[in-house]
C-alpha cells in the first residue's frame, strides 16, 4: 500500500472512476493523486475481488477496518497506548487537563512506553480516526454551536391539505456533542431566540458562550474581524450570563462540529420521519425528540460512550445555573409625558404613570410581556407591570403633583359606586358614559360633572334628569345641564 493512507472518501472515488471506465492517468489528472498511489488501491480492490457495488455499499469506516486488517500488527507498546485514548479523551474535556499532564500519568505508569512526542503523535492519528472532522478537543462548558439546516420538514393543514415548511434548529454542545433539534416556523430573530432559549432548559444549563452563523437574526453586520450582534440578541445573551461569538463569515471549519451534527442528522432525524405526515409543529417535534434521543444515545465511532454519556459525566456540571425564568423578548417604542403625569402606551391602550418632572418630555418604552420600563436619555425614570385593560391606568402615587393625586384616585368602580347613591337611574347613565370607547379621562371628567350637579339640584331632581337622558339615547355632561335647566 501507500506509505501515508489517503482520505477514504478519494479512495472510494478512485474505484468508482477505474470501474466505470477511466483510465489511471486521468483518475491521477482529476484527483491530483500519483498514478502509482491509484494502481496500488486499485490493486487493494483486485485482491479481496471487490465489485464497484460493494465498494461504494461499504461505509467509510468498514473501509477504513479494512485497509487496516491489511496492515502489519500494531506494536505492543502502542496497544497498550491505544487502550487509554478513550480515557485520555473524556479527560481532556475538563477544565485544566492538558496531553501533557495526561502523558505523565501514563508514562509513571509505563516508564518504557513512549515519549511526549510519540504520546502526541499517535493521539492525533486515533483522533482522526474516530473522529475525522475533530482535531482538536473543546473544554466542557464551553460552547455552544448554532445553526440551521439546509433542508426542511414539512407539516400538512388537516382541513386544507396545505403543506407548510419548517426551519430546523440544531445546537451542539461542544464538548460531549449533546445535540438539541426543533422544528420552528422560521429563521426570525423571536424564533431564533425561542428555540435557543429551548435548548439551554434543554441542557439545564448555560455555557460560556453561543456560537451562531452570521445569520441575520443574529448578526446584523457581518464582519471577518469584529461582527455587530444583533441587540436583542446581545440583550438575551446578558440575562443568561453568557457571551455570543459568531463564526466567521465563509470559514466552514469554525463550526465544523454543527456542520458535521447537520450531516449525521439528515440520516438519524429526517430519514426516519420522511414517510411520515404531520399537522402541527407541537406533533413533528414530539417526533423528533423521540429520534433525537436515540441519536444522544448512540456511540461514538469508535467509542464505548454516547453524547448522553459524555454530557452528564462532564459538561452537564461545568455549565452555569439557568436564571429562575425565561427570558422575555424586549420591544421599544416612544412615548410623550402628557400633563397628568401619564404616558399613553397605544400597544395595549392603558396609561402608565412617568414623575411629574418629566412633564412634556418624549420618552423611550421598552417592554415585555409583563412589564413596562420607561426611559429619558438612558436613564429608567419607571418600572411597571404591564397591564392590558384598555383606557385604564397604572399610577404611582409619588409620580404626581399634589393637586392631580386626587385624580389619580378616580376609578370606574368609584365613580358606579357614588353614582348609586343619587338613584338607579343615575347610576344606569354613569355605567353607560363609562362604556363609550373614548379616552378614559374624558368620561372621569363627565361623571364627575354630572354627579357635582347634586349640589346645585339634589339626588332627586339629578336622578330625573338622568332618566330623561337615558330616553333621549345621550350620555353626557351637557344633556344633563341642559335638562335641569329647562325643567
Amino acid at each position: 500500500m501507500a506509505n501515508k493512507q489517503i482520505d477514504m472518501r478519494k479512495i472510494k472515488l478512485i474505484f468508482k472512476l477505474y470501474a466505470a471506465g477511466v483510465s489511471v492517468r486521468k483518475i491521477s489528472l482529476q484527483l491530483g493523486i500519483s498514478r502509482n498511489t491509484i494502481a496500488k488501491y486499485i490493486a487493494f480492490f483486485k485482491r479481496y475481488q471487490l465489485t464497484s457495488y460493494e465498494v461504494s455499499a461499504m461505509t467509510l469506516e468498514e473501509l477504513d477496518r479494512l485497509f487496516k486488517s491489511d496492515h502489519k500488527p500494531k506494536p505492543e507498546q502502542l496497544v497498550i497506548l491505544e487502550k487509554y485514548f478513550p480515557y485520555f479523551d473524556r479527560e481532556l474535556r475538563k477544565t485544566g487537563v492538558t496531553k501533557e499532564l495526561l502523558w505523565a500519568e501514563y508514562h509513571a505508569k509505563h516508564p518504557d512506553g513512549y515519549k511526549l512526542s510519540q504520546f502526541r503523535y499517535w493521539y492525533r492519528e486515533w483522533t482522526k480516526e474516530v473522529s475525522p472532522v475533530m482535531h482538536f478537543t473543546h473544554k466542557a462548558g464551553d460552547k455552544l454551536f448554532i445553526d440551521f439546516t439546509g433542508k426542511k420538514l414539512s407539516i400538512v393543514d388537516k382541513d386544507t391539505g396545505e403543506i407548510q415548511d419548517l426551519e430546523v434548529f440544531v445546537c451542539v454542545l461542544c464538548s460531549s456533542q449533546y445535540t438539541y433539534i426543533e422544528a420552528c416556523q422560521s429563521q426570525k430573530k423571536e424564533d431564533f431566540m425561542a428555540c435557543i432559549e429551548n435548548a439551554l432548559w434543554f441542557y439545564g444549563g448555560v455555557p460560556q458562550a453561543l456560537v451562531p452563523d452570521n445569520l441575520r437574526a443574529a448578526v446584523s453586520k457581518s464582519s471577518r474581524y469584529e461582527p455587530k450582534v444583533n441587540a436583542d440578541l446581545v440583550d438575551f445573551a446578558a440575562y443568561y450570563e453568557t457571551a455570543v461569538l459568531p463564526t466567521r463569515a465563509y470559514k466552514p471549519r469554525d463550526k465544523a462540529i454543527v456542520e458535521n451534527t447537520v450531516r449525521i442528522i439528515y440520516t438519524r432525524i429526517f430519514a426516519p420521519l420522511r414517510n411520515e405526515t404531520f399537522h402541527s409543529s407541537t406533533s413533528i417535534n414530539k417526533a423528533i425528540q423521540e429520534q433525537l434521543k436515540k441519536h444522544n444515545n448512540m456511540s461514538f465511532s469508535g467509542r464505548e460512550y454516547s453524547r448522553l454519556t459524555l454530557f452528564n459525566e462532564i459538561e452537564k456540571q461545568a455549565l452555569k445555573p439557568l436564571p429562575e425564568k425565561r427570558y422575555e423578548i424586549k420591544r421599544q417604542s416612544r412615548a410623550t409625558v402628557h400633563k397628568n403625569s401619564h404616558i399613553y402606551f397605544s400597544k395595549d391602550k392603558h396609561y402608565y404613570s412617568v414623575p411629574y418632572q418629566h412633564i412634556g418630555k418624549r420618552v423611550k418604552v421598552i417592554f415585555s410581556e409583563s412589564t413596562i420600563e420607561i426611559y429619558h436619555q438612558n436613564e429608567l425614570l419607571t418600572l411597571h407591570a404591564r397591564q392590558r385593560k384598555k383606557y385604564a391606568y397604572t399610577t404611582i402615587k409619588e409620580h404626581m403633583l399634589s393637586h392631580h393625586q386626587f385624580i389619580s384616585e378616580w376609578s370606574s368602580e368609584k365613580f358606579i359606586s357614588w353614582a348609586s347613591q343619587m338613584g338607579i337611574h343615575c347610576q344606569t347613565l354613569i355605567i353607560k358614559i363609562l362604556d363609550k370607547k373614548q379616552h378614559p379621562e374624558q368620561s372621569y371628567k363627565s361623571c364627575l360633572g354630572i354627579l357635582h350637579l347634586v349640589k346645585k339640584v339634589g339626588k332627586q331632581r339629578l336622578d330625573k334628569a338622568c332618566k330623561r337622558a337615558l330616553d333621549y339615547g345621550s350620555y353626557n355632561y351637557n344633556i344633563i345641564d341642559r335638562i335641569l335647566k329647562n325643567v
